[in-house]
């Protein structure tokens, strides 16, 4: 009877599975730890990282996950959870939040609320820094606890290859501790980059410093125009900090540049000032404490300068791969630029994979991380064959006035379709948050890039104005199951919001026709 009981037991447990692939999973869970400490080893503890350690522990193997902030060069550290809860996504919206915030106090005297004394309406700099780091800390705090209560081993050490299967940790203290692994995974992202130019370095902050910033920034040049740059500069000039900004080539690259125009433009009404084709040459400390920075005009050869209290550098970002000591896990397929190029995250070396930031032509996205972390686990433990599609995947700039797209820009899409195949559908539109206080909507503005050929599928969706990122998330699952403008054009919206401006597209580019809104309800 012990021996019935134990073979239905036996029985049971192997029904889930059935098939040679999953008995092949079956054997990985019961045998695994043979030679290894560890089944799978995780170096670095953002979001991708952690969500491959998640859902690789949920598989029942053994994972082991280390993490270490080198600080930055103005001494700025923080906790587990990578850059998005503590430099990135989570502060800057925060941030970006407290800015709107502002600037619906001055709105709503124009509907009405008696707000005494609008001029002397300001920023607490360490009020609103304190509050935000609080919550950083907080969620710091749930990540650690949430690795224990998984049983996830949490090691507070700079990760390196030893060998292909041994990676060192070391620790605070200069201590070193050994893990060998059956796999690892390389979540180490990547880290504001700083030009060679005096005083870059020694006197410039970053992404990585202004959130927890110990004093107000004042004044601030803002060198680069990426999307942190414009982020950055948009939330310190509407908190009350004067903002200016470096461009070197176009702002926004890699997203679609009228639309980029749209959010520079906004940018310039409410104050942000621009300085285009312009190069930092140096930053120098004076004995007032302030800064002062020269920049060249490429176009013109002129050289400029002006006084600041902030100078924050935003000159992109570069993968933390030097110090992996990847050729002693053999690992060879690196780009010029320092990135892993995998592209099934899986790398050269077959048990050493990566995923998030370090990955080379890889949109730098907290959630393409999470997925695709997710996704690389259950290849590895679950019998899984579902790859990460790194296809239409939206994303939102946090400006003053947002920018929120989906799929291909109208640049791109005339490069790979040829602009005689493509329908550009267009409108500006008046929010009606926007009627009453009188607010400016020159730059709100909507676009689908479409294939002209019927049913005209869409290949691309672009919105500037309010909650962009809300808009654009609906639409980012209707792009990936390939909507067409006719379907588009027959969803009816919902009214009055700002989302049903896209079913109402009907005048395209070719057309020449005025894309400027009658009314708003017909």
């Amino acid at each position: 009877m012990t021996i019935f009981n134990k073979f239905m037991r036996i029985r049971n447990f192997m029904r889930p599975y059935n098939g040679a692939g999953s008995f092949v999973v079956l054997a990985k869970r019961t045998f695994s730890n043979g030679a290894f400490d560890y089944d799978l080893v995780v170096i670095g503890g953002g979001s991708g990282g952690l969500a491959c350690a998640k859902e690789a522990v949920n598989q029942g193997v053994r994972v082991a996950v280390l993490d270490y902030v080198t600080p930055s060069p103005q001494g700025t550290k923080w906790g587990l959870g990578g850059t998005c809860v503590n430099v990135g996504c989570i502060p800057k919206k925060l941030m970006h939040q407290a800015a709107i915030l502002g600037e619906s106090i001055h709105e709503a005297v124009a509907y009405g609320w008696q707000v005494p004394a609008l001029d002397q309406i300001k920023i607490n700099w360490t009020a609103l820094t304190e509050s935000v780091q609080n919550h950083i800390k907080s969620v710091n705090w749930v990540t650690r606890v949430d690795l224990r209560d998984k049983k996830i081993e949490y090691i507070n050490g700079l990760g390196a290859f030893k060998d292909p299967h041994t990676v060192v940790a070391t620790m605070k203290n200069g201590s070193k501790k050994e893990l060998t692994a059956r796999n690892v995974v390389i979540a180490v992202g990547g880290r504001p980059h700083y030009p060679d130019i005096p005083g870059a370095m020694e006197y410039c902050i970053s992404s990585d410093d202004i959130f927890s910033l110990g004093h107000p920034p004042g004044k601030t040049l803002v060198i680069g125009a990426g999307y942190i740059g414009l982020e950055c500069a948009g939330f310190l000039n509407s908190l009350g900090y004067p903002a200016t900004v470096l461009i070197r080539s176009v702002p926004l690259r890699g997203f679609d540049q009228q639309m980029a125009s749209m959010v520079t433009n906004e940018m310039e009404m409410k104050g942000v000032q621009f300085h285009h084709k312009a190069i930092p040459v140096s930053v120098e400390k004076l004995e007032t404490g302030q800064l002062k920075a020269k920049w060249l005009n490429t176009e013109t050869q002129k050289e400029s300068e002006d006084v600041f209290d902030t100078v924050l550098m935003a000159t992109g970002r570069y993968a933390l791969t030097k110090q992996l000591n990847l050729d002693a896990a053999g690992v060879s397929t690196l780009s010029t630029n320092g990135k892993i190029v995998a592209d099934t995250e899986q790398t050269n070396v077959p048990h050493v994979y990566a995923v998030g930031d370090v990955l080379e032509g890889r949109p730098e996205l907290t959630p393409v991380a999470i997925h695709a972390g997710r996704l690389l686990a259950r290849r590895m433990f679950a019998g899984g064959n579902q790859q990460m599609d790194y296809e239409n995947v939206a994303t939102t700039i946090f400006t003053p006035l947002e920018y929120g797209c989906v799929g291909l820009s109208e640049d791109t899409a005339v490069q790979r379709f040829g602009a005689d195949n493509l329908e550009i559908y267009h409108a500006y539109y008046k929010p009606t948050e926007f009627f009453i206080p009188q607010r400016n909507i020159r730059n709100c503005y909507l676009k689908a890039v479409a294939l002209r050929e019927a049913p005209q599928r869409i290949l691309g969706l672009h919105f500037v104005g309010p909650v962009a990122g809300e808009v654009i998330q609906g639409f980012a699952a209707a792009v990936k199951c390939g909507i067409t403008m006719e379907q588009l054009m027959n969803t009816v919206g919902i009214h009055p919001t700002v989302a049903e401006e896209f079913t109402r597209l009907n005048i395209t580019k070719r057309s020449g026709k005025d894309p400027n809104p009658a009314s708003c309800c017909s």
